[in-house]
């Protein structure tokens, strides 16, 4: 019996026997039913978001985990965490079946490396989060992480495609992402892998909100450390204080960078106490200019 992830679609529906026009909408139709399958998976995205922020407050680490395309899904989303949000890049473990790819060689039977997860599960604590992705919810080397993980006390986190899989059977949060069948049939790179990511940046981004990293929907805990970043970073704190760029560069410059720190400098607050409003309400800024609103005359 077929998985819902290796059906094939109606003969009349291959996409070879269409024109590139026609091939090319159908497509796309394929993505965007991915897209909206995490619609229903929306209430445990947002519990894995909020076990994410608890692990990063308690000094816990979050570890993704996957072989093929899944993987690759998993690395876009964690290396992009450290940049966007200011998560510290130790506190990320990335694990992918054989390793992650130097080059455009990724071995398919690296997904059957059930021994790998032992050496992995050495890495693992209770206060962490694990995130395991396959998109069958059957792949040897995500399910033997997941089991050795689950040993070991850390909440896991899983996403796949097919409901009931034994990999989402294990987890503390199960994601089911239940995508359509593929337009090319079992190449889950395409429909699952999309539904994947856009649940992954869902999720992630929950998490920053979470910890108070998002404000006024701006990515107020950026890394600026190119010239992009530290243009946006000005931008940011210039808007949120109601200062120029001028003062708003300053600011960054006095705060080392700390794009949080800066936004409550700009506003008039002293570097000292912009890092210890910050501590007092676990990097959230509006409670902090909450608190400053009745003592002093600021900026925003």
């Amino acid at each position: 019996m077929l998985l819902p992830t290796t059906e094939m679609l109606p003969e009349g529906e291959a996409i070879d026997r269409l024109s590139a026009d026609q091939a090319a909408a159908f497509f796309v139709r394929g993505q965007r039913l991915a897209v909206e399958a995490i619609g229903q998976a929306a209430p445990e995205i947002a519990r894995g978001a909020q076990a994410m922020a608890a692990a990063i407050r308690s000094g816990g680490s979050l570890v993704y985990a996957a072989a093929g395309s899944s993987g690759l899904m998993a690395l876009a989303d964690a290396c992009e965490l450290p940049g966007t949000f200011g998560i510290p890049a130790e506190t990320i473990q990335i694990h992918m079946a054989g390793g992650v790819p130097a080059d455009g060689r990724m071995p398919g039977d690296t997904e059957d490396d059930t021994e790998a997860a032992d050496v992995i599960g050495r890495g693992v604590s209770a206060g962490d989060v694990v995130i395991v992705l396959s998109a069958s919810g059957t792949t040897p080397f995500a399910l033997a992480v997941a089991e050795v993980v689950k040993s070991k006390g850390s909440v896991l986190i899983a996403i796949a495609s097919n409901r009931g899989s034994p990999l989402l059977e294990l987890a503390d949060i199960p994601i089911c992402l239940q995508t359509p069948p593929e337009v090319i049939a079992g190449s889950t790179r395409l429909g699952a892998g999309t539904a994947q990511k856009a649940a992954l940046n869902l999720m992630s981004s929950l998490m920053g909100i979470a910890l108070g990293h998002v404000y006024q929907g701006q990515m107020v805990n950026v890394v600026a450390d190119n010239t992009k970043l530290i243009n946006r970073a000005v931008g940011i704190i210039a808007g949120i204080s109601n200062v120029s760029e001028a003062a708003a560069r300053m600011a960054l410059d006095r705060s080392g960078g700390d794009t949080k720190a800066a936004i409550l400098v700009a506003a008039g607050v002293t570097l000292k106490d912009a890092k210890a409003l910050l501590s007092a309400h676990i990097g959230h800024l509006e409670p902090c200019f909450n608190s400053l609103k009745p003592n002093q005359d600021i900026k925003v």
